[in-house]
């Protein structure tokens, strides 16, 4: 249960119903992570165009990689599992998420995609203690430096949101509770899942 009291579904007018509707055709139900918004609607506006103009420049499979890997470090349980059903679905099997958290040896994933997880962990764990090596590694793996500033960004943005998910005490949807429980298990890294 959320700290503070969200705008209820049925009260909400102007921006709040806007924001509630918007996201209530994009994830098929109204998120916990929107209602924790719901007293700043403006700022949840703020927040999912600058995602987006951080996601649109970058491969999708990549992005989520850096997202997980930085929700992991924070222990964002909601991020994690969010963004980990994504890579699920789309691009990686439950031994390779599993991978990406730290939890077995993959086979899907590359020198790339290690390097990824590695610097999006950094950055969310302790950005000052990123590297021109880190850079390097990288750099010499094929990605430019727009590449890696995107990694960089999607691993920041996620420490903004995860902190005020987090910080407001909003838990995962109860949806998520419907993962294969090992997966579900290793996924929830912080914060425990809703129960409804």
């Amino acid at each position: 249960m959320p700290f503070i009291t969200a705008v209820a579904d049925d009260q909400a007018t102007g921006a709040v119903a806007a924001m509630y509707e918007a996201d209530r055709l994009a994830f098929g139900y109204l998120p916990n992570l929107t209602k924790g918004f719901s007293l700043r609607p403006d700022v949840y506006a703020a927040w999912r165009q600058l995602n987006g103009a951080i996601k649109a420049n970058m491969d999708l499979r990549r992005y989520e990689l850096a997202t997980v890997a930085a929700a992991k470090r924070l222990r964002s349980s909601y991020c994690t599992l969010a963004h980990g059903s994504i890579l699920l679905d789309k691009f990686l099997s439950p031994d390779d998420l599993r991978a990406v958290i730290g939890d077995r040896d993959a086979t899907e994933l590359d020198a790339l995609d290690a390097a990824v997880i590695a610097l999006a962990d950094k950055v969310a764990l302790d950005a000052s203690s990123v590297t021109q090596a880190d850079i390097d590694a990288l750099r010499s793996l094929g990605l430019t430096d727009a590449d890696i500033l995107d990694v960089v960004l999607a691993a920041a943005v996620r420490c903004f949101f995860s902190k005020v998910l987090d910080g407001l005490g909003i838990e995962a949807d109860a949806k998520y509770a419907q993962l294969d429980p090992e997966l579900r298990d290793a996924l929830t890294v912080g914060r425990p899942i809703a129960e409804h």
